[in-house]
């Protein structure tokens, strides 16, 4: 059935289109460096726009042609869909579809790096501070922009670990999931949740997903 109602609008070229957006969407959230990202963006919002017009053009001059309309129909709202998908206001969507499928994917190898820390086969190695700790491998990527992890504890050794969903090296916020047992960060995650659910929440116990500092 999927076959044949690609094959009558032939969108073949618009089912290479969106497994290359979707691949796109991928590297964005594991890959490309930040600074990238906006240039991308942009990319992907102009071609869509030129695509966008063309239907339109298309569609309009061969408007007593019922197949070419109807092809050219499913082909702009496809087109106006990864439009809109891609738009900055709207590309949290697939982001977020990805870093929720990535939580699900990623939580054991997570938990196993959590279970290194406590029993110090993992500490904090670098020279620059005194807190990350460079995981000894590349994938899979459980800690975007360097697969660094950020160790804290307390006098008690309640932990807190920070992986980066989105990590930006300068002033702008960064998006962590973070493991802790301190009742202490645990308040301030929870009081941070209240002031903004859209951006925080609680994964699951000791879990969370954080926005900013």
């Amino acid at each position: 059935m999927i076959k044949a109602f690609i094959k009558k609008f032939n969108l073949k070229g618009y089912l290479f289109l969106l497994i290359v957006w979707i691949l796109i969407q991928i590297f964005t959230f594991y890959i490309f460096p930040f600074f990238i990202i906006p240039f991308i963006w942009l990319l992907f919002i102009l071609f869509f726009l030129v695509l966008i017009i063309r239907n339109l053009i298309i569609a309009i001059k061969n408007r007593n042609v019922p197949l070419i309309v109807n092809q050219r129909m499913v082909k702009l709202m496809v087109n106006v869909i990864l439009f809109g998908l891609t738009f900055y206001g709207l590309n949290y969507i697939p982001q977020l579809i990805i870093e929720k499928v990535d939580w699900v994917v990623l939580y054991n190898h997570r938990k196993n790096i959590i279970d290194e820390v406590k029993n110090n086969k993992l500490q904090p190695n670098v020279s620059y501070n005194d807190f990350m700790c460079e995981l000894p491998y590349e994938f899979p990527i459980v800690s975007n922009g360097g697969n660094d992890i950020a160790i804290y504890y307390n006098d008690e050794n309640e932990y807190t670990i920070e992986f980066y969903v989105f990590r930006n090296f300068f002033d702008a916020p960064s998006t962590k999931i973070i493991y802790s047992e301190n009742p202490e960060n645990i308040n301030y995650f929870e009081e941070k949740i209240k002031r903004d659910p859209t951006n925080n929440w609680k994964i699951k116990n000791n879990w969370y997903r954080i926005y900013g500092d």
